[in-house]
């Protein structure tokens, strides 16, 4: 998932939620409400509290997500499938209908989708509600979600945000560890990214006017793919645009320029349930343990071991829950 266009993807989403939704035929996924063999592995619980449907979007970090939500809660006795769906157009409307049950969600991406949904793109853009504050962004979402039927359960301190790194070389040798010490620099940077970073206000735009950097130019490699760490790597690129969950960035010797004066938004990760199948103080304790436990580094090695190791996520999923004491071995 684009990092930089999350926000913007999320208004823009919501707005064309009809459109999405036909395309797919409306298919219900009610057919997968009693449990699948997608989410059957350890820790899919006896079943004795009754079942549910943990979502996942179709990239790598939710998919972990949705495995320590699946095993958490098998593991305190309910019966949980995984069902990966392609977005949040698409598994949040089900998630309304308790078709899904409960969804690892982002904080300032959620709250923009369903201001969107709610009070309508063009006034989501004008006004937007989240910010760089995780409290002030989950009370908006609180306000948006609850009209809708579900609940909004405890927020983190994992947090999946934009995140601009450069070589160690590059840092150590123009005293770099903010953001802010960039632009002071005055260096002129190319930003290894996607072509949108040149819009975007979490991108380029958002650099030169928060931070005063000098963006040469946007080389379109993508954002955070071995393509783009390996320009910045070689010096064809001064910067890359990649996440604050990439696991991947000290393998190409990169490290991440602090975002000082909190451009991005608070994207910190925590679970959204149908209030009516899945808003029982039980379920909040149970997901409340993992996500206090879990942190931004713990995201980047889970990532890490999926993406680059080709471990499975429920296998690193249960690995994490057994290695914090959060379920029995």
């Amino acid at each position: 998932m684009s990092k930089t266009t999350r926000i913007a993807g999320a208004v823009l989403g919501a707005a064309v939620l009809t459109v999405s939704l036909a395309a797919c035929g409306g298919d219900s996924l009610e057919k997968d409400k009693g449990g699948s063999a997608a989410g059957s592995g350890p820790g899919s619980g006896s079943g004795g509290k009754g079942s549910l449907v943990i979502g996942a979007a179709a990239f790598t970090e939710s998919k972990v997500l949705a495995e320590l939500y699946a095993q958490i809660l098998g593991d305190a006795g309910y019966s949980t499938s995984v069902t990966t769906v392609k977005n949040r157009e698409l598994y949040e409307p089900s998630l309304e209908k308790g078709e899904i049950d409960v969804v690892p969600e982002y904080a300032a991406t959620i709250t923009e989708f369903l201001n969107a949904k709610v009070n309508g793109a063009d006034a989501a853009l004008a006004k937007p509600l989240a910010s760089s504050d995780a409290d002030t962004t989950v009370a908006e979402l609180k306000k948006l979600a609850e009209p809708l039927g579900l609940k909004v359960l405890s927020v983190g301190q994992a947090v999946d945000q934009n995140a601009f790194a450069v070589t160690k070389e590059f840092a150590d040798k123009n005293s770099l560890k903010t953001l802010s010490d960039l632009g002071k620099s005055k260096i002129k940077v190319k930003i290894a990214a996607g072509d949108e970073c040149e819009v975007r206000p979490f991108c380029a735009p958002g650099l030169k006017k928060t931070y005063g950097i000098d963006v040469a130019g946007i080389d379109p490699k993508g954002v955070g793919t071995p393509q783009s760490k390996q320009a910045v790597k070689d010096g064809v690129d001064q910067v890359v645009l990649s996440s604050t969950t990439d696991g991947t960035l000290d393998s190409f010797g990169l490290v991440v320029l602090e975002d000082d004066k909190k451009l991005q938004n608070a994207d910190n990760v925590l679970p959204v349930v149908n209030a009516k199948d899945a808003g029982s103080q039980e379920i909040a304790d149970v997901l409340g343990k993992l996500t206090a436990a879990l942190t931004t580094d713990d995201l980047a090695q889970l990532n890490l071991k999926v993406d680059a190791e080709r471990a499975k996520p429920e296998d690193v999923a249960k690995e994490y829950l057994e290695s914090k004491g959060l379920v029995k071995k």
